[in-house]
C-alpha cells in the first residue's frame, strides 16, 4: 500500500502553508524525478531509485521518499514528534516492536556493524586503488600532478603576491573598476578562481579578461551567471569552497547582501574563505536612491564573527584587499567597492591594508592635534579637508578593515590613533560602531536620498568643508582636556 508523504512541519500539517507539487516543479526544471512509496520499510526500493539516479548521466535527480515521521512511535505522523523527544515509555515500546531490548542503549547490532565495516573495507580498497592511479599519473605527468596537489592543498601558486603588487594605476578609478583590473590579473595567476555576479556583471565589473561562461555547453568556463539569486549564489560558493580545488567569488550590490545574509553567515561559521564583492557601497551611488543605498549593511557584516569586511580607499588598497582575501582561505571576505571615482592617494599602501588601518599622512612636525580617519571613498574627502586645516597638526588615517585593526598590538594601535588625541571619523554609511575608535563621526543616521552623487554627499555632510568644520568643533570641545583613549579598555 502506498503511504502518504511525510507532510509534517513544526506547526502541524504542511497543508497549512504549502500545497504545491514539488515533483512537478523539478520536472519543469528538467530534472529526473523518482518516487519511493515504501520508504518506511524497503531498503531495496531506495537502492533501486539511487541506481536509476546514478544511471542518468545528463540530468540531476530528485528522489521523493514516502515516510512516516516518528515511524513506530505512538506519535507517528504528527507534529508532536517533529522536534521533541518521544519519551522513555514510548521509546521502550518502539524498541520492543522492532525486536530490540528496551533496556539497552547505544547498542549497534552485529549485522549493522558488519555492514558498515564491509563498506569501510570496500572504501579503503577503492581509495588505495585511486592513490595508485594518482601515483602513476604523477610519474607520467609530473607538472599536472603537482598542480593537482597544489589545488588540493589550497595553497596559492608561488609568486602570485609579487605579481599582483606590480600592478600600476595611472588614473583615478572607481574602486569597482580597480577591482576588475585586479581580478583580471588574479584570475590569470590563480586558475582555481571561479565566480560571477547576481545579474549585475556590467555594474559589479566581475567578468575578468578571457573569462568564458560556465554553461552546459562550456563546462570549462570559469564565469558563472548566478541570476537574481543572491542567497543561492552565496550558498553555491560555500559548496565549491567546501569541496575544494576551487576558490569561489561572487558579487552583487552591497545593499543586496541582505538577501544573501544567511549563506554569508554559513561561510563565516564554516570557515569557508569565499570572496564576496560588494559594489555600490554607499550613498555615493546616487540616483538609485535609498532602496539601493546601503546604510546599515556594512555594520551588519562587521558584526558577523569570523568575517573580514574591507572597504578600500583607492586602487592600491583594492590590491591589498584581494591579497587579504586570498591569504584567508578559512575566513570569508567582503570587499566593498565604490561606484564613484576615487583618487589614487599618494601614500596608500597595499601592504597597509593587512593591518586594518595605517597612517597616510602625519604632521610635518610635532605630535598630532587631531586624527581624521575614514574608509573607502571618504578618505579622499578627508585628505582634501587636511588642506583646509593648515594651522592644525593633523594625522590622516585610512582604516579599510576594522577586524584586522582590532587584531593589532596596542603599540601599533597607539601609533595610528594616539591616546589623548581627538579622532574624527567619516564614512558614508551608518555612524554606528565608530564609537570604538572616534570621538565624533560624520556618518548616516537616516536613509539616503535620490539625487546625483555629489548632491547626496553635500546634503549629508560628506564634503571637505564639513569635515574641516567638524574637526575644529571637536578640537574646541576637547580644549583644555584630554580625549579618552577609546580602545584602552579591559575587554579589548
Amino acid at each position: 500500500a502506498r503511504r502518504p508523504f511525510n507532510k509534517i512541519q513544526i506547526d502541524g500539517s504542511t497543508s497549512l502553508a504549502f500545497t504545491e507539487d514539488v515533483g512537478k516543479r523539478y520536472e519543469a526544471y528538467g530534472w529526473q524525478v523518482l518516487t519511493v512509496h515504501d520508504g518506511d520499510s524497503s531498503l531495496e526500493s531506495l537502492r533501486i531509485a539511487i541506481e536509476r539516479a546514478q544511471a542518468d548521466l545528463f540530468r540531476p535527480t530528485l528522489i521523493k521518499v514516502a515516510t512516516t515521521i516518528g515511524f513506530g512511535s505512538s506519535k507517528q505522523g504528527t507534529a508532536g514528534v517533529h522536534g521533541a523527544p518521544i519519551g522513555h515509555a514510548d521509546l521502550a515500546a518502539m524498541k520492543t516492536s522492532f525486536g530490540f531490548d528496551e533496556k539497552e542503549f547505544f547498542v549497534v547490532p552485529d549485522d549493522v556493524q558488519q555492514a558498515f565495516r564491509a563498506a569501510g573495507a570496500a572504501g579503503s580498497a577503492k581509495h588505495a586503488a585511486w592513490k595508485a592511479v594518482l601515483a602513476g599519473y604523477a610519474l607520467k605527468y609530473p607538472d599536472l600532478a603537482a598542480e593537482f596537489e597544489r589545488r588540493r592543498s589550497g595553497v596559492p601558486p608561488a609568486g602570485w603576491r609579487a605579481a599582483l603588487g606590480e600592478l600600476t594605476f595611472d588614473k583615478p578609478l572607481a574602486t569597482r573598476q580597480s577591482s576588475q583590473l585586479v581580478l583580471n590579473k588574479l584570475c590569470e595567476l590563480l586558475p582555481e578562481l571561479v565566480g560571477g555576479s547576481a545579474d549585475l556583471t556590467p555594474s559589479n565589473l566581475t567578468k575578468f579578461k578571457g573569462a568564458a561562461d560556465f554553461q552546459a555547453a562550456s563546462p570549462e568556463g570559469r564565469y558563472i551567471r548566478f541570476g537574481v539569486r543572491e542567497h543561492a549564489m552565496a550558498a553555491l560558493c560555500n559548496g565549491m569552497q567546501a569541496y575544494g580545488f576551487l576558490r569561489p567569488f561572487c558579487a552583487t550590490f552591497l545593499n543586496f547582501f541582505g538577501y544573501a545574509a544567511g549563506a554569508v553567515r554559513v561561510s563565516a561559521l564554516s570557515h569557508f574563505g569565499v570572496i564576496y564583492i560588494a559594489t555600490h557601497d554607499s550613498i555615493g551611488l546616487g540616483e538609485d536612491g535609498p532602496t539601493h543605498q546601503p546604510v546599515e549593511a556594512l555594520l551588519n557584516l562587521r558584526a558577523t564573527p569570523n568575517l573580514l569586511t574591507l572597504r578600500p580607499a583607492d586602487a592600491k588598497e583594492v590590491v591589498g584587499a584581494y591579497m587579504v582575501a586570498i591569504d584567508n582561505s578559512k575566513r570569508p571576505t567582503v570587499i566593498a567597492l565604490s561606484r564613484q571615482t576615487c583618487s589614487n592617494l599618494a601614500a596608500s599602501s597595499a601592504d597597509g591594508v593587512a593591518r586594518g588601518a595605517y597612517v597616510l599622512a602625519a604632521p610635518g612636525s610635532g605630535a598630532p592635534q587631531i586624527v581624521l580617519v575614514g574608509t573607502g571613498s571618504e578618505v579622499q574627502t578627508l585628505e582634501a579637508a587636511v588642506e583646509l586645516l593648515g594651522d592644525v597638526r593633523v594625522q590622516l588615517v585610512s582604516m579599510p578593515c576594522w577586524e584586522l585593526f582590532d587584531a593589532q598590538t596596542d603599540e601599533y594601535k597607539r601609533s595610528v590613533l594616539p591616546p589623548g588625541v581627538p579622532v574624527l571619523a567619516m564614512e558614508a554609511l551608518s555612524a554606528e560602531g565608530w564609537c570604538k575608535y572616534a570621538h565624533s563621526v560624520i556618518g548616516l543616521r537616516t536613509f539616503g536620498c535620490s539625487a546625483p552623487a555629489k548632491e547626496v554627499q553635500k546634503r549629508f555632510g560628506f564634503t571637505p568643508e564639513n569635515a574641516a568644520q567638524k574637526a575644529r568643533e571637536l578640537l574646541k570641545y576637547y580644549e583644555g582636556k584630554v580625549a579618552p583613549c577609546l580602545y584602552d579598555r579591559p575587554d579589548n
